[in-house]
């Protein structure tokens, strides 16, 4: 598909994901005129997955508070022949969530993923020389 021209040819690309093997979008937007669509998935499988098979290039992830719930929402862009297509996913997440992207090592690993050793000790196992 190299053009979203017509209302036929967007729901034409959602259709080609489902028989792919992706899970239908929950909601679907069309702007009038087929120069927005938007897909809204259910999780992050989901979203992973239609922003691979669409191959879209441009990633963004927005974190905000809604009432007293932190939600963030993941958004995957790419435009096609003048349509701007989207894949979505809001997700709620709590404040433990936001404190672990303030954690070196989240996995508990005891891996910095700069390269250093948070215990001190030297990854090749040679110590430095006591003085």
């Amino acid at each position: 598909m190299t053009e979203l021209a017509t209302r036929e040819q967007a729901f034409g690309l959602v259709a080609e994901g489902v028989a792919a093997g992706l899970s239908a979008p929950w909601r679907l937007y069309l702007a009038r005129g087929c120069r927005y669509l938007s897909l809204n998935v259910g999780d992050r499988a989901e979203w992973d997955a239609w922003r691979t098979h669409l191959n879209c290039p441009e990633l963004s992830v927005r974190v905000y508070d809604a009432g007293g719930e932190i939600r963030r929402c993941s958004v995957a862009e790419l435009v096609l022949d003048g349509c701007r297509i989207s894949v979505e996913l809001v997700e709620e997440v709590s404040t433990d969530d936001l404190e672990r992207l303030l954690v070196a090592d989240p996995t508990g690993t005891g891996v910095d993923p700069a390269g250093t050793d948070p215990t001190g000790t030297d990854p090749t196992g040679t110590e430095p020389e006591e003085r």
